[in-house]
């Protein structure tokens, strides 16, 4: 059986399509959002609650406290025994985000190169001592190509790809695998809107958080360790929001750098999925958007329900 991926940008339709394509076709949803992966980020990722799910089973959501640090390999792990699980029941998985590493984590042939823990401590500590830029420069001296993918201020994936770089002796990007074989059967449809729209979708969705409690919600998982947090502490939202409590900056300013930070982040997913020849376009603001998508369902599965 067939795994359907429904990927692209923030705020373009995704889960919406999900729900409707799970309801038609029998399925079940696997999380492909890194950041919907931790307990408690909830309004920030535009989680969907219980009510919303429509009674359809969503897997791999809030499994880890925001203290632990993101990992690829681990969410791999989750993800598949969760697929497994949906196909041997004779349901169908859709594996629904923007996070395209892991959904490609997910559907190839993936193995990613190993850590060693006194690097990785020795890395972080160089991270903690000079800063993120100045690791940053760090990287391109040794990768320039992947210094030039990796953000200066994203410390996390400089150390990763500083650790990568030593163990393996190659080039960060020729450590990971370059040609898809795939691990599963899969249908990738691609969800995506104008820039004008997007642009649009992404402030109205960031003023809704806002109203919805962000800043409330942000507060509360400062006392389960938010800040201390690596990868949670740096979601979309809750970062901004962190600064205001600290007094960095207004709130109406949290606010306005959250939609320049999510507008950012929307172009580095398109750069990312448009690369993709597998992945099937479909525009976000079509009524029948369901309609299309079970169009190319049953084109790649003939015989789909």
């Amino acid at each position: 059986m067939t795994v359907i991926a429904v990927v692209g940008p923030t705020a373009a339709g995704k889960s919406a399509l999900s729900l409707a394509l799970a309801e038609k076709l029998d399925g079940e949803v696997v999380n492909a959002d890194s950041m919907q992966l931790y307990r408690g980020l909830d309004i920030g990722t535009a989680k969907l609650s219980v009510a919303e799910r429509r009674g359809i089973p969503h897997h791999v959501l809030d499994i880890w406290p925001v203290t632990e640090p993101a990992s690829v390999a681990e969410y791999q792990r989750l993800a598949r025994a969760a697929i497994d699980d949906i196909l041997a029941r004779g349901k169908v998985p859709l594996l629904v985000g923007g996070s395209g590493l892991y959904v490609r984590a997910v559907l190839e042939e993936f193995d990613f190169p190993g850590t060693d823990a006194d690097l990785r401590l020795s890395l972080e500590a160089e991270l903690a001592l000079v800063g993120a830029v100045a690791l940053h420069e760090r990287l391109r001296a040794a990768d320039p190509e992947a210094a030039a993918r990796i953000l200066p201020t994203n410390g996390r994936r400089i150390v990763r790809a500083l650790e990568v770089i030593t163990l393996t002796g190659q080039p960060f990007k020729a450590a990971l695998p370059s040609s898809p074989v795939p691990f599963y059967p899969s249908v990738q449809i691609g969800v995506d809107v104008s820039g004008p729209v997007l642009d649009s979708r992404v402030a109205a969705r960031v003023e809704s958080m806002w109203s919805a409690g962000l800043v409330a919600e942000t507060s509360s998982l400062v006392s389960v360790g938010l800040r201390s947090g690596r990868t949670a502490s740096r979601a979309l939202g809750y970062q901004q929001v962190l600064a205001f409590l600290d007094g960095v900056c207004s709130e109406a300013q949290a606010a306005e750098e959250t939609i320049r930070a999510t507008r950012r982040f929307v172009r580095r997913q398109r750069t990312w999925f448009r690369r993709d020849p597998r992945i099937t376009w479909l525009d976000g603001a079509d009524p029948d958007l369901a309609t299309a998508a079970l169009r190319a369902v049953h084109a790649d599965r003939p015989g789909a329900p």
